[in-house]
């Protein structure tokens, strides 16, 4: 089976994250999405990764709202050593069922900030990665450049739409006392 990998803090679930989802399981070359929560992403900072659980619990309960996603809420981060680099979830996932062929899901901004990552080439060239747009990022120049260092990395671009809000905004209303429930998953 060829499985994305949908990875994020998820903190928490909105309405852009379900845009994605749905995207994702319209397409006919995968068969199923696998939502990794991570418990900290280990180039962000403000993410206490004690919150791990719970945010993964709350996926459970957001994607079993929503039928149809062929999406599976996946804890394989919230059991690794930290950091949860990226490179180490895809392999413990192709080790864990080694049958599946895995692609990573970003977005262009993350796309666009990938030499960070830590083994972004074998990332590529092994897994491959698809990509949503984002607002005020240029996919086509971004995954250009890339594929200009290296002709063999996978790059697929998906059609996802962009739903203006971010997990960021959403604690920042809550924390304003805002009803954000509008956009929350």
């Amino acid at each position: 089976m060829r499985i994305a990998v949908y990875s994020g803090s998820f903190n928490p679930l909105h309405k852009g994250h379900l845009a994605i989802l749905q995207a994702l399981a319209a397409e006919p070359s995968l068969d199923w999405t696998y939502m990794v929560v991570s418990p900290k992403n280990p180039l962000k900072e403000g993410i206490s990764a004690d919150s791990g659980s719970q945010r993964y619990r709350e996926a459970l309960k957001a994607v079993g709202r929503h039928q149809g996603l062929r999406t599976w809420v996946d804890d394989i981060e919230l059991g690794m050593a930290p950091p949860q680099y990226t490179i180490r979830t895809l392999d413990a996932m192709k080790e864990r069922e080694p049958g599946n062929d895995y692609v990573l899901v970003i977005g262009a901004d993350n796309l666009a900030d990938i030499r960070r990552w830590r083994q972004y080439a074998r990332i590529l060239s092994e897994y491959g990665a698809i990509v949503y747009p984002r607002e005020g990022f240029d996919l086509g120049s971004i995954k250009e450049d890339l594929l200009s260092e290296d002709p063999s990395y996978k790059i697929e671009l998906i059609n996802a739409p962009m739903v203006n809000i971010s997990s960021t905004a959403i604690r920042e209303g809550l924390e304003r006392g805002e009803d954000m429930s509008e956009w929350l998953m």
